[in-house]
């Protein structure tokens, strides 16, 4: 069976993005080069788990990381499940399949103290490209989202009179999001300035380059980490931390776990439940300072 009609389900069925899409079709070409080179075989529809195994073991003998590879089996297994669905297959090769182990790596939020410098002492000036970049992380910060939703963004989808952001994250599934007075009044100032721009060529979309066109997502990271390289030491400053950084804080405060993934657009908790671990150490430090048996 060719890959077309699995990439297909991907794209029509489930909603993956091209970036995944083109991602699981590499795996899946990856593996069937390895079957046709080792085994001579032309098809990896009736690949077994022995011939699985090998691949694996010559992936990691090649440096890979665990997770890459498990990301790659990750991918043939999808294959193989919807090979079952449309009954190409009798079994899954997989289905006893157990992930290799990975270390967890924990992702460090910036501080409030970090992102209170960059947002209050750092210089925006009041051009186009300073109110936008300034509005860019304070919606990072204050809403959680992440970098390819604020790519996505339309000015439809921020209402003044609700004061909230319509947000679609996987899978085309919309939130809604609360907006801080802050946000709000950055957001109507930076747009005075987007609608003076000479040529708008991307009408709808919020963020904009100077020359009209949609922000994409090398340069939101870009601004991201050249900001907050001026106010922190971290090693890695990204969207995806600042997103860190919102959960973390929010919980550090006492909010419910529970409202934290809706913000966060999470489909289960055991999703938000990686954010937790800051909290636990903050709640540490106070148990610490406070607890009378520890005078």
């Amino acid at each position: 069976m060719s890959f077309k009609s699995f990439l297909d389900f991907l794209s029509l069925e489930k909603n993956y993005s091209k970036h995944t899409i083109t991602a699981y079709e590499n795996d899946l070409k990856s593996f069937k080069e390895f079957i046709s080179d080792t085994y001579e075989q032309h098809t990896i529809d009736d690949a077994n788990y022995s011939q699985i195994r090998s691949w694996i073991i010559e992936l990691v003998e090649a440096g890979i990381s665990n997770q890459t590879i498990n990301r790659k089996i990750s991918a043939l297994n999808s294959y193989y499940k919807f090979l079952l669905k449309v009954e190409q297959i009798g079994s899954n090769p997989l289905a006893k399949h157990k992930a290799l182990k990975t270390s967890k790596k924990v992702q460090i939020p910036f501080s409030e103290e970090e992102i209170t410098q960059v947002l209050n002492d750092l210089n925006f000036d009041d051009s186009f490209e300073g109110l936008r970049n300034k509005l860019i992380i304070e919606l990072f910060y204050s809403t959680g989202i992440r970098r390819v939703e604020l790519v996505q963004l339309k000015i439809s989808d921020v209402s003044f009179s609700q004061e909230s952001l319509k947000v679609r994250g996987k899978r085309n599934k919309e939130r809604i999001i609360p907006l801080l007075a802050s946000v709000i009044d950055s957001t109507e100032r930076y747009l005075v300035l987007r609608n003076e721009l000479s040529k708008i060529h991307d009408i709808d979309h919020l963020f904009l380059t100077k020359k009209g066109h949609k922000i994409y997502e090398t340069l939101v990271y870009r601004i991201i980490n050249d900001y907050f390289s001026k106010a922190s030491h971290k090693v890695k400053k990204s969207p995806h931390i600042l997103r860190h950084s919102f959960a973390t804080h929010l919980l550090n405060q006492g909010a419910d776990l529970n409202a934290v993934k809706e913000l966060l657009g999470h489909s289960s908790l055991a999703a938000t439940q990686i954010y937790t671990h800051s909290s636990i150490a903050e709640l540490k430090k106070v148990h610490f300072k406070t607890h009378p048996r520890n005078k």
